[in-house]
């Protein structure tokens, strides 16, 4: 019986662990500001730095029809951004670089998404 909970204290410590989602402050911008917003947001990290963030009431939408907003980093300092719908539908909102100015903050050609 020891062995096995020193192979199971084992498996568990070694295998990879993702941090829990927290609430965190947020804001999410289009460049023609049809689409805002700014407040708390469940951040939902990944273990490779990508995150989403969504509303922290349950089932209202982070955007007007957007309920999930997703960074997906593909290589240093360069991510993919998607709206996920109500209809669920993945929209790909473009490419987004780190900002230079604001280390929490992506930007796209015509948005931009920060998680501090």
């Amino acid at each position: 019986m020891k062995n096995i909970l020193l192979i199971l204290t084992a498996l568990f410590l070694s295998a990879p662990s993702v941090a829990a989602d927290r609430v965190i402050k947020c804001q999410v911008d289009s460049s023609d500001g049809a689409a805002s917003y700014k407040g708390m947001c469940v951040f939902s990290p990944d273990t490779n730095g990508s995150f989403s963030l969504s509303n922290p009431v349950a089932g209202k939408p982070l955007l007007d029809g957007i309920s999930v907003v997703t960074v997906t980093l593909v290589s240093k300092g360069l991510a993919e951004v998607f709206g996920l719908t109500r209809e669920g539908i993945n929209s790909r909102w473009g490419e987004a670089k780190r900002s230079q100015t604001d280390k929490a903050c992506w930007e796209g050609e015509d948005f931009k998404v920060c998680a501090w």
